[in-house]
């Protein structure tokens, strides 16, 4: 049912970010800088491994091990809702759920968005590497 109208995970194999474009003089010294976004973007093999473990520990340690959603990750951030009366509202999304919902799909709160990045994460982790992802 939420799956027949998905929008494709496919786009994303071939997303280039939008860089910043640079004008240099002769002599090298830069002129202007045009961008609609200020990004840099760097491949991945650049960044440091510190780096790459830092943000996969702060944002979802099972990244390496999950295809695509934290089900142990989801029980445990209900559980914590249910217990502490809805004060606790921890967010249970990985990394790939994350990227489908800031790639693919709107920014709303609702289960019918939650189902639908569900099953777009499962299908980009059977297409992409978690690199690339």
């Amino acid at each position: 049912m939420y799956s027949r109208n998905l929008p494709s995970h496919e786009q994303l194999a071939q997303y280039t970010p939008k860089t910043i474009s640079r004008i240099y003089s002769g002599e090298g010294r830069l002129i202007d800088e045009f961008a609609q976004e200020r990004r840099i973007f760097v491949p991945i093999q650049d960044i440091p491994d510190i780096v790459k473990e830092a943000f996969v520990s702060a944002e979802d340690q099972n990244f390496y091990i999950h295809k695509g959603y934290d089900a142990q990750g989801m029980v445990a951030a209900l559980y914590a809702a249910v217990k502490s009366g809805g004060r606790d509202m921890r967010g249970a999304s990985t990394i790939t759920q994350q990227v489908m919902k800031n790639f693919l799909l709107d920014g709303s709160r609702s289960a019918e968005r939650k189902i639908k990045e569900l099953i777009l994460a499962s299908r980009v982790e059977q297409a992409l590497s978690k690199d690339r992802i």
